[in-house]
């Protein structure tokens, strides 16, 4: 497994979470971050059994765009179009 560390938040008191990583292998972005356990709010949301929903600050967004645009239209893995029906 090839796991990148991406950021952790800035502004964590211990530095150690939230966290985001990108398997290089999947493909795939893994998220560390707080557990979500408030009924009001999970039950707004359609959860399958197999997954489940962590938080982190809205400034950690700046870690998923690890690719410039310059590089996303040199590479031809990546998708062009915004659709994915996995997602």
């Amino acid at each position: 497994m090839a796991l990148v560390m991406l950021g952790k938040d800035p502004e964590s008191p211990s530095g150690g979470s939230p966290t985001i990583y990108l398997d290089d292998e999947k493909d795939t972005y893994l998220v560390q971050g707080w557990k979500v356990e408030e009924t009001e709010r999970l039950k707004v949301m359609d959860i399958p059994g197999h997954e489940s929903v962590v938080e982190i600050p809205r400034r950690m967004v700046q870690f998923f765009m690890e690719l410039s645009q310059e590089t996303k239209d040199a590479d031809p893995e990546v998708k062009k179009d915004d659709a994915d029906p996995d997602v």
